[in-house]
């Protein structure tokens, strides 16, 4: 874009500067229920039961009052007119450097999306310091409150995070192996008649067997449950991507082979130049499904036979009875299983940013 273009798209946003704001009234809601939730755990002792004293009880109401006051000032903020936040976007349409007042008025537009889970979330916790810390209604050691959370991840960050890097360790062996024998077979069978006549038996056989059912067979006839572990998940990986990338393959129009060899195309081209590109979709439908599945198969893995990993945490703290800590691992599982389905979603609109006019996303 010219730098003539980038000035009139700026000073048309910049014409509407004048239009009123709204003020956000669901984020002053949830920062006056926060608030609501600092002051009760600050002001309201909790309730001992058996020889546990919850501690951070201080820190957790402290964190949600600041919490509360953080959206009050986003709230208050969101005021200001929209055309500066019209402004935003047309500055970073036209290329050109963000203010830091843009970057805020960004982050207060995403932050405002989240208004009702925020209500939500802030009436859930109120909810949860009541019946465990403050009133004890619900039996100790299975139900903790939240500010136990924060002991657990103040007191025992280092084997969370080594059990997190042990289970993104794992996870990756296993899902780029069965990810890239899956896509390899599914191409293979897509485009050869005679190879998918041997190994569709296969794929009916083997495939609808959960990958768990094979854990005590795995954990015989490999050496070492890591390596048990590995096949496993690659192998619940393997089957959907190579059922989807079969199918995708399989589906390409005809027409398109025929234009591409009327124009010199060799086997070689129309493979990885017609049929891979068009059966891409239906590879990443795959590479979801399976990474859905490796995550329970890891899991299951770790509290079975490998000796590290979330899952073994989890299996560890169920035996020290230690469930505060199970409720902190879950939390860190759930973040980090979220985190890498987005991180697929990223890579999926960037490799299939071509098709977006004709693939529904």
């Amino acid at each position: 874009m010219s730098s003539a273009d980038t000035a009139l798209a700026v000073a048309d946003a910049a014409a509407t500067v004048r239009r009123p704001g709204r003020l956000w009234l669901t984020g002053l809601a949830a920062a006056l229920l926060w608030a609501a939730v600092g002051g009760l755990t600050l002001s309201w002792p909790n309730q001992e039961v058996g020889f546990k004293e919850w501690g951070y009880t201080r820190e957790f109401g402290l964190a949600a009052v600041a919490w509360a006051v953080l959206l009050a000032v986003v709230a208050l903020s969101c005021a200001v007119t929209h055309g500066k936040l019209g402004q935003a976007k047309a500055v970073a349409r036209a290329g050109t450097s963000f203010t830091p007042g843009s970057w805020l008025r960004i982050a207060a537009q995403r932050l405002q999306r989240a208004g009702p889970w925020l209500v939500l979330l802030a009436v859930l916790v109120g909810i949860w310091e009541v019946v465990t810390a403050k009133l004890a209604l619900l039996p100790s050691p299975f139900f903790a409150p939240p500010q136990s959370l924060i002991e657990i991840y103040v007191g025992d960050w280092k084997r969370l995070l080594d059990s997190l890097v042990n289970s993104l360790w794992l996870l990756a062996n296993g899902y780029v192996l069965g990810a890239i024998s899956g896509f390899v077979t599914g191409v293979a069978i897509g485009w050869s008649r005679g190879l998918g006549y041997w190994v569709h038996p296969v794929l009916r056989f083997l495939g609808p067997v959960p990958s768990t059912a094979l854990l005590p067979m795995a954990f015989f006839f490999f050496p070492s449950s890591w390596a048990a572990a590995v096949f496993l998940i690659a192998l619940a990986t393997w089957f959907p991507v190579t059922v989807l990338t079969w199918s995708g393959v399989a589906s390409v129009n005809r027409a398109f082979y025929d234009v591409a060899r009327t124009l010199g195309a060799n086997g070689r081209f129309l493979i990885f130049r017609v049929a891979v590109p068009a059966a891409l979709p239906h590879v990443f439908v795959g590479l979801f499904m399976g990474l859905g599945a490796s995550f329970s198969v890891l899991v299951a893995a770790e509290m079975m036979g490998v000796k590290s990993g979330l899952g073994f945490y989890l299996s560890w703290a169920q035996g020290w009875a230690s469930y505060a800590n199970m409720y902190g691992a879950l939390i860190v599982m759930a973040l980090t299983f979220s985190g890498l389905i987005t991180l697929l979603f990223a890579v999926r609109d960037r490799v299939l940013a071509w098709q977006k006019g004709v693939v529904k996303w």
